[in-house]
């Protein structure tokens, strides 16, 4: 779309956060009672450690779609799976189901070394395999949207900091641009929104249309930016496959961890621009 592509180019210039950077708006709605959480039980905290958390988003029963940069530390290194949870729905201490996580797999050609490049946003994407698979009568998965349609109306619900004991969802923002693998969004996200899944009409349901990479809060807009997820989700399953498997790989951006791994990790750290 016209003027996409001198934002890519300055994408990294745009004090971008992981995990979103602009202040919490009106137009959110917390969704504080069993019966506001209707429909989105799918969507949970992904707890890292003892203070790092983003969202995450079920799209098989034991299967978790978060942001890639959330399962490094601030050094790089992946955290241990051990160390993750998964708490879906989760409202005021309560929860619909929750299981920890017994391995995961970033997409290839993430670089948690490499900041917020147009790059890394095209790759921010994980897998987690849970550890006890959630009932999709409880939590119904959602499926990928697989024909995103530039100038979508597209939802939002996320956690975030300040807003981090239940989820708020945003009923509506638009999607403002896509180019090159990346889209941009005039979505209300903060720290902690990172892998919230961007939600597009698809008949009686919607489905996941990209992940909360980053944001920015640049001249006084609100700027969320996703990556195209219908390839890379493909991907993803096929790798969280191979390392079920145990077929290591080479290849240094497909990245694999298990439960007693790399016990050195310390939880999610949001990258800084």
């Amino acid at each position: 779309m016209s003027g996409a592509r001198p934002v890519l180019a300055l994408l990294a210039a745009l004090c971008l956060w992981a995990g979103g950077a602009v202040a919490q708006s009106s137009g959110l709605t917390r969704l504080t009672d069993r019966d506001d959480l209707f429909g989105w039980e799918a969507v949970g905290r992904v707890d890292i450690g003892r203070t790092g958390f983003c969202t995450g988003v079920l799209i098989a029963p034991d299967q978790v779609l978060t942001a890639a940069h959330c399962v490094f530390d601030r050094a790089g290194r992946p955290v241990s799976a051990d160390t993750i949870r998964f708490r879906a729905g989760l409202r005021d201490g309560e929860v619909i189901a929750e299981a920890g996580v017994a391995g995961y797999v970033a997409a290839e050609g993430y670089d948690p070394r490499g900041g917020m490049s147009a790059a890394n946003i095209r790759s921010d994407a994980a897998l987690l395999r849970l550890a006890t698979p959630v009932n999709s009568a409880v939590a119904a998965p959602f499926a990928i949207h697989d024909r995103p349609c530039d100038g979508a109306q597209v939802s939002v619900v996320s956690y975030g900091r300040d807003r981090d004991s239940a989820p708020s969802w945003q009923r509506r923002c638009n999607m403002l641009w896509r180019a090159e693998g990346i889209m941009a969004f005039d979505c209300d996200v903060i720290f902690g929104s990172s892998g919230a899944p961007v939600l597009a009409a698809h008949g009686v349901r919607p489905r996941i249309l990209s992940l909360v990479s980053g944001g920015s809060g640049a001249e006084g807009e609100r700027r969320a930016y996703g990556m195209d997820l219908a390839d890379l989700v493909t991907r993803l399953k096929h790798d969280l496959r191979a390392a079920t498997a145990g077929q290591a790989t080479a290849n240094p951006g497909f990245k694999r961890a298990r439960a007693g791994e790399n016990r050195r990790g310390t939880g999610a750290k949001f990258a800084r621009p």
